[in-house]
């Protein structure tokens, strides 16, 4: 499989900025579906650069599902360490406008495995 090209910073930046004023409610209206995947795909893509290895696995269906931070492979059924989330939680922690911690107690983020927590620490990735 070829390496996936690294994600432009400017480009993961304005992904962001255009679904902004619905994160930020200033819009009640969900974006248009490309501009969700895009800023979805584009942020957990760069997730994936700046942590790299395969010990998590980051879910926001439907758009995306990345491997991240150091540690054991895993290639087979169901992974031990798993971070799953909607877009929009997923969204509000890349801008920092939602903590790790805040959106799992809420349960709108689902986190199992003892390695998953990790994914926090790189958390956010771009403020807004």
């Amino acid at each position: 499989m070829p390496a996936r090209r690294a994600v432009d910073p400017a480009e993961l930046r304005s992904a962001l900025l255009a679904v902004g004023p619905w994160l930020r409610g200033e819009e009640e209206a969900a974006p248009a579906r490309t501009q969700l995947a895009a800023a979805v795909r584009l942020s957990a893509r760069t997730l994936e650069q700046v942590a790299p290895g395969s010990s998590v696995e980051v879910r926001v269906p439907p758009f995306v599902v990345v491997q991240c931070i150091e540690g054991p492979r895993h290639t087979r059924g169901t992974p031990p360490n798993v971070v799953e989330t909607d877009p929009r939680t997923w969204l509000l922690m890349v801008i920092g406008r939602l903590g790790f911690d805040d959106a799992a107690a809420a349960g709108s983020l689902d986190v199992s495995g003892s390695r998953a927590g990790e994914v926090s620490h790189w958390l956010p990735l771009l403020r807004l």
